[in-house]
């Protein structure tokens, strides 16, 4: 089960009411300074990291505002400043802050200290499912709160006057802009066709390296031969509700066998709002958990990995740039096309031939690890639909973030003075 829904922290939302007046009060009072600050809602990684970099190198004053004691631990092995995000420190770094990066919400740095300031919303992933104002979950609250509906109204409006700090916010084509710009209201050029910095690991260096950096991260899990399939398996997340796709204990002993007979090892990556239950009924080195806590970013991985399974996640999008053949595993579309929806039709993604379950995942799996032929059918339909919708796949998209974002936050905050 899900650790964590839209209606559960929606509900905190209102209760925190007094402190978002509080942080707003605050910040007219404090002037901003020149550091860029950091957050990203999966850890240290993502877009994040990559833009990091580039202003690093480029000469600015950058901090990591941490979740978490490990986050602190992981921004400082890479020798990034860091501060824990939430206390008065982290308010006043937030406060202070010249340029706020963030990749899932305002909460990846203080949500306090956010208000005024040049708000980079880089998100994490072209979606597929519909989000923010597209959603009807997004302004979900618990039903049994009285005047419910109210304030689901009061939440959409909070949300939308939330997205309008965002200044810059890159999208990875003009299909993929468009989608953002209706789904955070924005307008006014703010929404970029610069690629995502998410990405660049999969296109920067030569192929070799990037496979020899995704090998040494899957290792973390254990042994890995340099001629063993590799199959990542990444579902998403579907805000608190169980997982419909968690094998039964048949399809475990059918799984291992089809892994055992293609000598290939399965690595699974819930999601981390909500991890389910996806271990085999018994021990078995072909299938290994890989949670956001052993990995924070799975992007740098992909290299090693052979072929994706997955429902709905924007993975679908950024594995063919490698070329990866993705198998869909979609036992609930129905249901989740009418409470989530999509963007476009799920056959636009999948095509008509997805799995609804697990027998026929192994069918397929068995069959792309078998027969060359099929594994190139499914690649080049991966490829063609990576095309469609990323613009750049040169390794620079951090670099053309860092470009707009420097010509536009100098003119922005000398307005704000």
């Amino acid at each position: 089960m899900a650790s964590f829904s839209f209606g559960t922290g929606n509900a905190a939302k209102l209760l925190r009411l007094p402190l978002y007046a509080a942080g707003r009060i605050g910040t007219l009072l404090v002037p901003r300074g020149d550091t860029w600050v950091f957050g990203c809602g999966a850890g240290v990684g993502d877009g994040a990291l990559a833009l990091q970099r580039e202003a690093r190198a480029a000469g600015h004053r950058t901090l990591w505002l941490a979740r978490s004691p490990q986050d602190e631990v992981d921004a400082r092995a890479l020798g990034i400043r860091t501060r824990r995000r939430d206390g008065l420190r982290g308010w006043w770094a937030t406060a202070r802050a010249g340029v706020i990066v963030v990749t899932h919400g305002l909460g990846d740095v203080n949500r306090y200290g956010s208000t005024d300031g040049f708000v980079v919303q880089l998100w994490h992933g072209i979606p597929l499912k519909r989000i923010g104002l597209d959603s009807p979950v997004t302004a979900q609250v618990p039903a049994r709160l009285p005047g419910a509906r109210m304030l689901r109204r009061l939440l959409t409006v909070g949300y939308r006057a939330a997205a309008q700090r965002i200044r810059v916010m890159p999208a990875a084509s003009h299909r993929a802009r468009g989608r953002l710009e209706s789904a955070f209201g924005l307008g006014d050029g703010r929404v970029v066709v610069t690629g995502e910095p998410r990405v660049d690991v999969l296109s920067a260096g030569s192929a070799a390296q990037r496979r020899t950096t995704a090998t040494a991260l899957l290792t973390r899990t254990g042994p890995l031969l340099s001629d063993q399939r590799v199959l990542l398996y990444a579902p998403t997340w579907r805000d608190g509700a169980a997982d419909p796709a968690i094998p039964t204990a048949e399809q475990w002993v059918r799984i291992i066998r089809v892994l055992e007979k293609h000598d290939a090892v399965l690595f699974i990556r819930s999601h981390p709002l909500g991890a389910g239950s996806y271990r085999p009924p018994w021990s078995s080195g072909r299938v290994r958990m890989l949670g956001s806590e052993l990995l924070a970013d799975v992007t740098p991985a992909l290299p090693r990995v052979d072929a994706l399974i997955t429902d709905y996640s924007s993975l679908a999008y950024d594995v063919g740039l490698l070329g990866m053949p993705v198998v869909h595993l979609a036992p609930d579309v129905e249901e989740y096309g009418r409470s989530r929806g999509f963007y476009g039709r799920y056959e636009d993604v999948a095509g008509d031939d997805w799995a609804q379950d697990w027998d026929g995942v192994i069918d397929r799996l068995d069959a792309l690890l078998a027969d060359p032929a099929e594994r190139d059918r499914l690649a080049a339909r991966s490829a063609a639909l990576s095309a469609s919708m990323h613009a750049h796949r040169d390794g620079r998209n951090a670099r053309r973030v860092y470009e707009v974002i420097r010509a536009r936050v100098a003119p922005a905050q000398r307005g704000a003075r």
